[in-house]
Order: structure tokens, then C-alpha cells, then sequence
């Protein structure tokens, strides 16, 4: 792989992101990439693939559609090829399963050649030009894509305990916890922690006999999923917040959490429905506690196989030490500077510890300008809460296809948008007149309402 001539793109990293990439180049046979991956095969969050977990968008939100519609590489075309096309439309799911859409994934994957895993990226270093170190080779590229993942976010003290008991909800299906007779502590009020809670309460005859449920949220809140909500999700509104101010950004990022990382309004329901049951209609002892606006305060051995867990409340500000057998945290995915970068970090314009972003989604840094390193799922405050999102994995891919290539092979622009984000100049407005100053009597009079009206 490592000839005379360098890649014009080396993708680390094979998820969603540079699946999407590799697809909407394949058409192009003029950009020579090849795409590696450390694990030994596809992998898309493999201890949480419920039966029942659904993804959260349209499913015509793919690798590919939003960008190229008719591209052998879409959904439909996967329903198409497994013979399954009508099927799915006559059963009439609000929202597909994460199981078909990793399905979906792996077909997509088995049609591109240059696909590499088990081939995990050492460093990248830079003599004039860039140097991707996998497995002892030295393979030389125009051009990097950025694609290793978010990483679940665990607080620092419970690190040192994470194992077969203390876990994040990313390792669930692949530990060998059984929950059966068990005090378990699921920790986060998004959507994994809402599935793990289900899952947790589904079989009658496997349940804890303890199950609490604790999020700093001020309650257990759904996903915000409303159509000007959806905007946020839109190539207009992406291009509007990345010319905004670094501080106005951070602000909208955090105020509109709920539209990426709420509950879907069905689950929640599955969840209220099943702690019902369970309740009232069934002699099934599970006793379980729901706690909002709670902290995460410590987790200590007890020195009987299980665990002393500090929760303190955030509207009180009064704190418990409760004992549970399994620790679960569903506390989401944050983005991580990763380890092969750091022979050109020097060279890497950094802000806060972020990337510096430009329109095509490459960073800034002091390489030579036809060198460019595209960084995907790493510009959340950059480009707002759908970066991370499958929303528009297809778009962002479709902008680095026309960067990479040095012209629009895709056509990138939006119809106009229904809301107007942008458009105000910062001009003086003048303000409203005073009010005139009334007697006594002229107020009484102007606030004198006729006979019948009260």
C-alpha cells in the first residue's frame, strides 16, 4: 500500500463519519484513499444494540442520501439489495432499529475496497509532508480525515473502578453483569440511560431488586424533535453558527442539549407504562427510585464486592451514601485529542484545547496548504450540536468531497430557510418615545373601563 506515490487521503478511523466520506468519494476514481481502523471489524456501538433501541433521525439521514439521492450506497438501496424494500414500508416504523441501521453500516462497508481493519494508526508525523505510521509502515498522504470517534465521558474519580461492576453504558452488552437480585445505579438522563433503564426492567424474571435512576437534569426530559427545533439539524443553520462568536456558540450549544440529547417521547412512555406494571399489576419486588436534579458525589469499595455511592442533591444541596452491587454510566461521549497526533500537535492551531476550524472542516495548522487534515465529529462548538449527529454526516462529507477534489462535485447548497438566523445589522435602533406624564385624573380616566366590562 505504501508505493512511490502518496494516498490523496488517509482516513484513522472507520464509524459513520469516514464510511460516509469513502462512499461519497467512491464515484471519483481520480482521489486515491484508503480509510484504517485499529479494530478488527466494523464496530458501531456494539454494547448498546438493544432489540428495540431505535436511532434517533429519518432514516433518509444515511451515509449518502442527503447528498447524492441516488447513490448505490443509500438505506433504500440497502432495503432494495436484502429484499426487503416492501416489507419495511408496510410495517410502518416511526423510527428504524439500531440493529438494521448497523446492518446497514456493514453493507455499506462490504462494497468498499480500501477499507483497512485491524490496522490501528501509531502516529502521524510530518518531514515536508504527512506520514501515517500503522503497523510498523510508513505511508505517505496528501491529506488526513479524522474520523476515531467520541469517547465515553467518565468522571476522574470513578476511573480508578471501572471493571466488571462499574462500567459506562457503551461496555453494557459485552460485560457479563446479570442483574438479577441486584442494586444497579443507571447514572445519566439521556436516551442511553432511558434504554438501559428499559432494558433493565424488561424481564419480569431477571430484574434488580434495587434500580435507581440519577441525572443532573432538572427531570427525565424528552427529545426536543419539534420542526424549528429540526433547523438546528440543517446545513443553513450549521454555516450561520460557524460564523458566530466563539462565546455566543458555546451559550447555544449548551442551551440546545435536549435536541440532540433528549428521550425519545416513546421511550419514556415504555418506561412509565413498565414502572406502572410493575407497581400495581404484577408481584414483582423491584424497588426503584427516580432521581433527578441529583449529582454524582463518589463511589467507594465497601468491601463486600459492591458499592458506596455519594448522590447529592441539587435543588436541597442535601446528599445520600446509598449501596449498590453495579454501577452503569450513561454519561455520554466527549471528543478526545488523539494519542497518534501528538508528533505534529506543535504544528496544530489549538483553542482551549480545540481544533480551529475552517468551512471545509479542516483545522488550522502550519502545514503547507495543499496538506490538509479534516476532522470529523470534533467540531460540536464549532458547528453546533448536530456535528456529532447522523444529521448531517452526509453533507459534511459531501463539503470535504468538494475540498479534497478542488471543486463542487456536490452540490452543497439549501433551499432558503424558514427562519431567518442571521440578516440584522448592528446599527442603533432609536428608542421608543416616552410615555407622557398624566394627572391623577387622566389616568383614572384612561384606565375607566365601560359598564358590562370587568
Amino acid at each position: 500500500m505504501s508505493g512511490p506515490e502518496p494516498y490523496d487521503l488517509i482516513g484513522i478511523g472507520i464509524g459513520p463519519s469516514n464510511l460516509s466520506l469513502a462512499a461519497l468519494l467512491a464515484p471519483f476514481g481520480e482521489a486515491r484513499a484508503c480509510f484504517f481502523d485499529r479494530a478488527r471489524e466494523l464496530k458501531w456501538h456494539p454494547g448498546l444494540l438493544f432489540p428495540e433501541a431505535e436511532i434517533q433521525v429519518s432514516h433518509l439521514k444515511d451515509l449518502v442520501t442527503p447528498a447524492d439521492p441516488t447513490s448505490r450506497f443509500s438505506f433504500l438501496a440497502f432495503l432494495h439489495a436484502r429484499k426487503r424494500l416492501y416489507r419495511f414500508m408496510h410495517a410502518e416504523f416511526p423510527r428504524i432499529r439500531r440493529s438494521e441501521f448497523d446492518q446497514y453500516l456493514h453493507w455499506v462497508a462490504s462494497q468498499l475496497p480500501d477499507l483497512h481493519f485491524g490496522r490501528p494508526v501509531d502516529a502521524v508525523t510530518w518531514d515536508g509532508g504527512l506520514v501515517v505510521h500503522a503497523g510498523g509502515e510508513k505511508i505517505r498522504t496528501r491529506n488526513l480525515a479524522l474520523g476515531s470517534g467520541l469517547s465515553p465521558r467518565v468522571p476522574a474519580f470513578v476511573r480508578p473502578h471501572l471493571g466488571e461492576t462499574v462500567f459506562h453504558s457503551a461496555d453494557y452488552l459485552l460485560k457479563r453483569f446479570q442483574p438479577k437480585g441486584k442494586r444497579v445505579m443507571v447514572v445519566g438522563g439521556g436516551q442511553s440511560g432511558a434504554e438501559l433503564i428499559s432494558q433493565l426492567l424488561a424481564d419480569s424474571e431477571a430484574l434488580p431488586c434495587e434500580l435507581y435512576w440519577v441525572s443532573r437534569r432538572p427531570n427525565f426530559l424528552p427529545l426536543d424533535e419539534s420542526p424549528f427545533a429540526n433547523e438546528w439539524f440543517t446545513p443553513t443553520y450549521s454555516e450561520h453558527f460557524f460564523r458566530l462568536p466563539a462565546a455566543v456558540r458555546e451559550k447555544l450549544v449548551a442551551e440546545q442539549t435536549l435536541a440532540s440529547d433528549g428521550i425519545s417521547t416513546s421511550l419514556l412512555k415504555t418506561v412509565c407504562q413498565r414502572l406502572y406494571e410493575l407497581d400495581f399489576l404484577q408481584e414483582t419486588p423491584c424497588r426503584h427510585r427516580l432521581w433527578p436534579a441529583r449529582d454524582l458525589l463518589s463511589v467507594t469499595p465497601d468491601g463486600e464486592g459492591g458499592w458506596r455511592v455519594g448522590v447529592r442533591d441539587l435543588v436541597t444541596e442535601g446528599a445520600a451514601e446509598v449501596g449498590v452491587d453495579c454501577l452503569i454510566l450513561a454519561t455520554g461521549y466527549t471528543w478526545v485529542m488523539p494519542s497518534y497526533l501528538e508528533p505534529i500537535l506543535d504544528r496544530i492551531d489549538l483553542d482551549g484545547g480545540r481544533f480551529r476550524f475552517r468551512e471545509d472542516y479542516s483545522i488550522v495548522w502550519d502545514g503547507l496548504p495543499e496538506h490538509r487534515i479534516y476532522a470529523l465529529n470534533a467540531a460540536r462548538v464549532a458547528r453546533g450540536v448536530a456535528d456529532p449527529n447522523l444529521s448531517l454526516l452526509a453533507w459534511r462529507s459531501s463539503k470535504i468531497v468538494n475540498s479534497l477534489l478542488g471543486r463542487q462535485v456536490y452540490d452543497v447548497e439549501e433551499a432558503a430557510a424558514p427562519v431567518a438566523w442571521s440578516g440584522m445589522e448592528k446599527t442603533p435602533v432609536p428608542a421608543a418615545p416616552a410615555e407622557p406624564t398624566l394627572s391623577p385624573l387622566e389616568a383614572a380616566a384612561s384606565t375607566r373601563q365601560p359598564w358590562g366590562q370587568f
